[in-house]
């Protein structure tokens, strides 16, 4: 959004949850009005979003303070509970994996936060390294082995002109893509293994949105790969 542009918008039977990923912008739904909030330059900068979250049945308006990417991610919702605001300080972040493995994790939307069926979460890939590594998969619902969430990965890389891998495929392979993704790009994960690569040089962010018909994130490794998890070096 340029500066002074507004979206308006009905969440009818969805939750929705914004998150500022660049730029400041004001956000008013259910009554409230969450002013100037964001303020990241880049995505890469080691800092937590804002985010605001708004229930299924309600609506709400973002007009952007400055140039603004904002990030709307929705999933079936049925709770009318309030709008709130996350502010990065709720945010838990996390490094996980060693080696090339290594990537950053804020947790802007876990399932240990009140939702009805979404889960937010962005990370930082270092160039060089994996993510969601080994690959796994979350395509059904056999808890507490596995969990049903469909996934979408929206990229961005620095410097932005560079690119990243990823693959998406299933055990039998009736499903196996493999995709080169540049600055921009989203992934839709609908099932399957889903591994991302990040090439030497270029460091790669991603906002990660999951859902499901239980929010709770279990997954199940590819066996074939399961093996680094004992040995990360």
């Amino acid at each position: 959004l340029a500066p002074g542009q507004s979206i308006v918008n009905e969440t009818g039977d969805r939750e929705v949850c914004l998150v500022m990923v660049t730029g400041t912008g004001t956000v008013e739904t259910g009554g409230q009005t969450f002013e100037n909030i964001g303020g990241r330059e880049s995505v890469f900068d080691g800092t937590s979003p804002h985010a605001v979250y708004v229930p299924a049945g309600s609506s709400f308006t973002v007009t952007a303070n400055s140039p603004l990417t904002l990030g709307v991610c929705n999933a079936p919702g049925t709770s009318n509970r309030p709008a709130r605001l996350i502010a990065p300080q709720d945010m838990d972040r996390e490094t996980r994996g060693e080696g090339t493995n290594v990537r950053h994790v804020c947790n802007i939307l876990p399932d240990t936060a009140v939702a009805d069926s979404l889960l937010v979460v962005e990370v930082i890939t270092p160039g060089g390294n994996w993510s969601s590594y080994p690959p796994h998969r979350h395509d059904t619902d056999d808890l507490p082995k596995q969990s049903n969430l469909e996934e979408t990965y929206y990229h961005r890389l620095n410097p932005s002109q560079g690119f990243a891998f990823q693959r998406v495929y299933t055990d039998d392979r009736s499903l196996d893509e493999t995709m080169s993704v540049e600055d921009g790009d989203v992934v839709m994960v609908p099932k399957g293994y889903h591994p991302v690569g990040a090439p030497h040089g270029y460091d790669l962010y991603y906002l990660n949105v999951m859902a499901g018909p239980t929010r709770e994130w279990q997954f199940h490794n590819d066996p074939d790969h399961e093996w680094i998890i004992d040995n990360p070096a």
